[in-house]
């Protein structure tokens, strides 16, 4: 989808390297996209977004790295040091007056992957 970063090579990142020196089982990096405020929920390109970057862990798994785990930068919209609130991370969106919480979709998606274990 035009406009969405590519997602980097997980088969070039550094291995995480066990007290016997074996190449030790480890997270994927997390995924992070910031979208600009306001009421936005409908998020096709940070659906985009981590349907490309779980395709790339995916695709580093059957490559043979040994991937434990996969995470968003995080659930809910909150406050981001450098970017105060400017900035939305979350895959959950929150009004910060009501402390309403609401689904994006990019978290339905991903609720979506996890449940089904596969994209």
């Amino acid at each position: 989808m035009a406009g969405v970063p590519a997602p980097a090579a997980y088969d070039g990142d550094p291995e995480v390297l066990g007290a016997d020196g074996t190449a030790a089982p480890a997270p994927a990096q997390d995924a992070v996209w910031a979208v600009e405020p306001g009421k936005i929920v409908h998020d096709p390109r940070r659906v985009a977004y981590l349907d490309a970057h779980v395709r790339a862990v995916a695709d580093a798994i059957e490559a043979g790295a040994n991937v434990t785990g996969y995470y968003a930068w995080s659930l809910l919209d909150n406050f981001e040091w450098a970017l105060g609130y400017t900035k939305r991370f979350g895959i959950v969106r929150v009004d910060y007056g009501t402390q309403e919480r609401i689904w994006k979709d990019s978290g339905l998606r991903y609720r979506a992957i996890a449940r089904a274990n596969a994209i």
